[in-house]
């Protein structure tokens, strides 16, 4: 770039992720409100036949949501993040700008390969790694290509001082590629044994070591795709959206190696009371709790963030979204670890109050960065002003409530299940038998049902508004500085 001149970045790959962050994020949430009515309203599994039914339908919202939805977000932020903190653009390298093509077809090829597999039933019944080897193959290919277009803008960059969100994309980066590796070993039954579909597969590990694995994995997908690419998106745009500094760098330091040497190891609270060893479980246990250090460090740090600037909250709804997404953070991050304490999960474990955990963290804390990153984004990458302030402060509200319906009504079923599962009469027999829980739980079913619909409705009025905003927003000769400029 020559002395004098601006440096225009080149939004093209942001921009196509953006809209695939919208349509899977229709998608899988439309899913998993249709898989909540199944459950207070049976009759709804038989819409479709075996494909509509919520086994085959539950994988489908997971991954459309996560790998989706979520995904698509982090990835669209980091083409954005990772320009304007790098101070470097993406068309200066034209072999960077093919990689960021290559990333962004081969991940919809992927999205589209794990849809139809999915929803075939083609699944190796592992937890947020249901796909089968061919594609497990080319998702090594995606997060390759996405390690390149992060070392490569860091390696032409021009400002030499990392940002601290940029630690946290490469951190993503590392974790999920060392993981998915060593989860995903998988040894295809047709070419070893010549039996099955050429597209089956089995684990290579068995029993308890396949268990144990799986689920280093399983909560560590939720440690570096719900919780470590989020961070690095609130340290970028809670700052840029509120003109505030960052309230400690050194406590974002500590908080970012914590994380990194403690949530590895929490993985094994999900397998208390199993056949694995008894050691495993406490330490999982020991780790989880050890782990509200720096998740709330994180969380705090945010908060201190807007200390002075509180009135913001009432201004901007963008703001709104991002301090109330870290509040869930601090909230699901507490939960978790009292979830793990082995008296506590002797209660909590396989009831509805685990879903509820994963939900209050997932549509609270990523679900409301991810479209705050989003409504942030669109002004700067559109150079169009977002359509509408009142529409934004409707979702936000909207969705808020459709969160505490959700989340308090599988708390109160997932207590009420463990108190009648464990209840017992004089005689030391169950108080219960499996139907009575399950006609107990029906109205907190129908109350999830409502929240989740709630929380659909507004991700609508959210793609609608993104949608407007780039379509037919008033143009903007300068870019905003601080809170994007929005019509009444």
């Amino acid at each position: 770039m020559q002395p004098g001149k601006v440096l225009e970045y080149d939004y093209t790959i942001a921009k196509c992720f953006l809209f695939t962050t919208l349509a899977f994020g229709i998608i899988g949430m439309l899913i998993g409100v249709l898989i909540a009515f199944q459950m207070a309203f049976p009759d709804l599994n038989y819409l479709l036949g075996e494909y509509g039914t919520f086994s085959r339908l539950r994988p489908l919202h997971t991954n459309g949501v996560v790998y989706g939805f979520m995904l698509s977000g982090i990835f669209a932020t980091w083409y954005y993040v990772g320009q304007r903190v790098l101070k470097v653009s993406m068309g200066e390298s034209k072999f960077l700008k093919t990689i960021g093509w290559l990333h962004f077809i081969l991940y919809v090829i992927v999205i589209l390969l794990a849809v139809f597999s999915l929803f075939a039933g083609v699944t190796t019944s592992k937890e947020y790694a249901e796909l089968e080897w061919p594609i497990d193959l080319l998702v090594v290919v995606v997060w390759v290509l996405f390690g390149m277009s992060i070392f490569g803008l860091i390696g032409i960059r021009r400002e030499k001082t990392l940002y601290i969100s940029v630690w946290y994309y490469i951190a993503t980066f590392l974790g999920v590629a060392m993981l998915y590796l060593f989860n995903n070993m998988e040894v295809p039954t047709y070419f070893v044994a010549g039996v099955g579909n050429w597209w089956h597969s089995v684990s290579m590990y068995s029993g308890t070591n396949d268990a144990l694995v799986q689920w280093w994995w399983g909560h560590n997908a939720v440690a570096f795709v719900f919780t470590v690419a989020i961070i690095a998106q609130i340290y970028y745009f809670l700052p840029k959206e509120s003109g505030q500094p960052i309230f400690s760098y050194k406590l974002s330091l500590f908080s970012f190696w914590g994380l990194m040497f403690v949530y590895l190891w929490a993985g094994g609270h999900h397998l208390i009371y199993s056949t694995v060893p008894d050691w495993m479980q406490t330490m999982g246990s020991v780790f989880s709790i050890v782990l509200i250090l720096p998740s709330w460090g994180s969380g705090i740090n945010i908060l201190l963030t807007m200390k002075g600037e509180w009135n913001q909250l009432r201004e901007s709804p963008l703001i709104k979204f991002m301090i109330l997404a870290s509040t869930f953070y601090m909230f699901s991050t507490l939960e978790g670890p009292i979830l793990s304490v082995k008296s506590v999960n002797a209660l909590a474990h396989f009831t509805d109050w685990i879903p509820g955990h994963v939900h209050d963290g997932t549509l609270g804390w990523v679900g409301f960065m991810t479209m705050a990153a989003m409504y942030h984004m669109v002004p700067r990458m559109f150079k169009r002003e977002l359509y509408s302030k009142k529409l934004m402060d409707a979702q936000f509200w909207i969705q808020t409530t459709g969160i505490v319906l959700f989340f308090s009504s599988m708390w109160i079923a997932g207590i009420t299940q463990g108190m009648m599962w464990r209840a017992t009469d004089e005689f030391g027999n169950l108080a219960y038998s499996f139907i009575d829980t399950v006609s107990a739980l029906h109205p907190y079913y129908i109350i999830r049902a409502v929240g989740g619909l709630l929380y659909f409705i507004g991700l609508v009025m959210f793609v609608y508004n993104i949608l407007k905003s780039v379509s037919s927003g008033r143009r903007l000769e300068t870019e905003p500085v601080s809170a994007s400029p929005m019509a009444a």
